[in-house]
């Protein structure tokens, strides 16, 4: 019995996860069409094809782990392919960066623990400190969203934290934890304790703050259909003035005076003849 149900909660763990992976897809296709990656950053992906690099050498060493093996053998794939993509599209100074980040985060770093742990580590001492480096690390990436919380509960806006991820990164810490805990591997079980916590987390302040956004346009647009209203009706009554004192200045001339010799300039010349209308025709409430 307990191996149908490791087998059932892997498996589905495996296509939940698979929709993950799948969620950059909008994002790419947003920088296909722009034919830039400027304004995206590469580090999520390094980050996901470390990881997915990590769980695959730790499930090498544990029996029995193949859809362990499978889900991040799917997820290195993905997230190169990611990562290759934006590097197409990347200017210099990011595509640079992103190699470097590379380079040091899944050629050395991964280079050192692989060599490390099979040098300085034997037996299952191996795979318990193997085990708890993609703990630690799996802590760390799933601390990381606390970012965008901070970021909606400031904005009070959800424009960047899309539902369907947070659920489906929901569903899968929820599979993920009954097939470690079925396993009673708790290398597996306990980081996506935290990774549900955050997730829910994350869908509670997607329902209080989804409604935000549509109201604030909202707002928006009623402020501009009455200026757009506002506006017309102050051309005329500024064209209704200027003819009134156009008419006012053929029927009564004003004497313009001289400053020091010197005639006065054309704006002090408007200013003071629709003074001079303004003190013999007062407007009424002004």
């Amino acid at each position: 019995m307990t191996n149908y149900l490791d087998f059932a909660f892997g498996l589905l763990g495996n296509i939940v996860s698979f929709m993950v992976f799948l969620a950059p897809l909008p994002t790419f296709h947003q920088i296909y069409k722009r034919k830039s990656s400027e304004g995206f950053q590469s580090v999520p992906y390094v980050v996901g094809l470390f990881s997915a690099m990590l769980w695959i050498y730790y499930a090498l060493l544990k029996p029995d782990t193949t859809l362990l093996i499978t889900i991040n053998s799917v997820g290195c794939f993905i997230q190169t392919t990611y990562i290759c993509f934006y590097l197409f599209y990347a200017p210099k100074s990011a595509r640079l960066q992103t190699l470097a980040l590379v380079f040091l985060l899944n050629v050395v770093g991964m280079g050192l623990i692989v060599v490390l742990t099979q040098f300085l580590a034997k037996g299952s001492n191996r795979a318990a400190i193997v085990g708890w480096i993609c703990l630690v690390f799996s802590l760390c990436v799933f601390i990381a969203p606390l970012c965008v919380v901070r970021q909606v509960v400031r904005t009070k806006s959800v424009e960047y934290m899309p539902f369907l991820l947070s659920f489906f990164l929901t569903l899968s810490a929820v599979m993920w934890f009954f097939y470690g805990l079925i396993r009673k591997d708790y290398n597996i079980a306990i980081p996506n304790v935290l990774g549900f916590i955050f997730g829910v987390i994350q869908m509670m302040l997607y329902v209080m703050y989804k409604n935000t956004k549509k109201v604030v346009e909202e707002k928006l647009q009623e402020i501009q259909m009455e200026d757009h209203h506002k506006i017309p009706e102050q051309i005329i009554d500024v064209e209704k003035l200027s003819a009134v004192v156009c008419s006012e200045i053929i029927n009564n001339p004003v004497f313009v005076p001289r400053l020091n010799g010197a005639e006065m300039a054309k704006p002090e010349i408007e200013t003071l003849i629709i003074s001079s209308y303004l003190e013999k025709h007062p407007r009424n409430g002004s």
